[in-house]
């Protein structure tokens, strides 16, 4: 009765936890952009995959959204510190870095059993991721595939969003707000208009990547725009260096991990072979922002104290065995087996030792009469 009570409280425990993962699981951080949809439709970035490379002189990034919602259109803004050419990246990139970095599977082996081992698989324990002053200048715009590219300098948020909402979109007020830091630094922005191959197809599913470049005296990720989330947000960033990079504080986020760092051998003439070419040294980063409107800034990037290689290993437990049979069977077993021989060999000799008679009873010895007195 007790162990059916602690199965149930354990199904009970395990659906509501389910239920709170639907709840609380973590966006991906659209961190250098923001999305700018219908005025009546929705759009959400579901993952954003982001390759930033610098060279000393020079920053490249690599971005592909995987977006879900309704709408038919969107825009999408970034900021940029300098002026930036724009192209279509490749998307096996992306698959490239994901080989590059995968967990090094290794076997780790326990003597004793453990649950769902023999003999406890049928026990009842449970089992234990800059223009005139309020203009919009075009410095350029193209066609890439399914994006209307526009690269614009503004030196106020609010022509910006005049601009775009002359081309069918509307620039939330809290962007207007958002952006104002970039435009005090007088960086540019690269406009994306999202539109399907067919007419009447929402967007939906991983868009093709964007590849932009432009000049940088240190490597920079903007982030700042992610401020408006309302959920919490996750990054994952691929930084491509000389050296190990580290960021140069959280901006609001939990601290940093660093999922991988190392150097790659890569000169297949692919596109990650492309990127790595000076720059062969990858750190994978990832942060979890549990309150976006905490978030302060760009994350500025910073060469580690060391290039100290770190790469995730995945363990496979598994138990001990010689010739098919657990090894802590054949101990125990070994020992009962010599125990018991020790025992018998005991009991044995016990029984074969002779049994020697009682010693004689000596008579006590004759009393000497007593002399007369007198």
């Amino acid at each position: 009765m007790k162990h059916a009570r602690v199965r149930i409280l354990t199904l009970v425990l395990a659906l509501l936890g389910i239920q709170l993962t639907w709840f609380i699981a973590p966006a991906y951080a659209c961190g250098c952009g923001a999305m700018v949809p219908d005025p009546s439709a929705r759009i959400s970035v579901a993952e954003e995959q982001s390759v930033l490379r610098w060279d000393g002189r020079q920053e490249q990034i690599v971005m592909r959204l995987t977006v879900n919602g309704d709408a038919h259109h969107a825009a999408w803004i970034m900021p940029v510190p300098h002026r930036a050419a724009v192209r279509l990246g490749d998307p096996a990139l992306f698959d490239q870095l994901a080989h590059a970095i995968q967990p090094v599977h290794r076997t780790r082996y326990h003597f004793w059993p453990r649950n769902g081992e023999w003999p406890f698989d049928g026990s009842d324990t449970a089992a234990a991721a800059p223009p005139a002053a309020g203009a919009v200048g075009v410095v350029d715009r193209q066609r890439l595939g399914p994006f209307d590219v526009a690269r614009l300098t503004a030196t106020d948020p609010a022509a910006l969003g005049d601009w775009l909402h002359a081309h069918g979109f509307s620039l939330p007020a809290r962007l207007k707000t958002a952006l104002q830091p970039y435009v005090d630094r007088h960086w540019e922005y690269v406009a994306v208009r999202l539109a399907p191959d067919s007419a009447g197809t929402a967007l939906h599913g991983a868009l093709d990547p964007i590849h932009l470049t432009f000049a940088a005296n240190a490597p920079v990720y903007p982030m700042r725009l992610s401020r408006l989330a309302s959920l919490p947000q996750s990054l994952g960033l691929y930084v491509l260096a000389a050296h190990r990079m580290r960021t140069r504080s959280t901006i609001g986020g939990l601290e940093p991990e660093v999922v991988f760092a190392g150097r790659l051998r890569t000169h297949d003439g692919s596109s990650l072979g492309e990127l790595t070419a000076g720059t062969p040294y990858l750190t994978a980063l990832t942060q979890r922002f549990p309150d976006p409107t905490r978030i302060s800034g760009d994350h500025e990037l910073r060469r580690a104290a060391a290039d100290t290689p770190v790469q995730q290993v995945v363990y496979e437990d598994e138990l001990r065995e010689v010739a098919g049979i657990p090894l802590w069977l054949l101990t125990v077993g070994g020992f009962l087996l010599l125990a018991g021989s020790a025992v018998a060999l005991i009991v044995v000799r016990r029984s074969r030792r002779p049994v020697l008679p009682p010693p004689p009873v000596q008579p006590p010895p004759p009393i000497a009469p007593s002399a007369p007195l007198g």
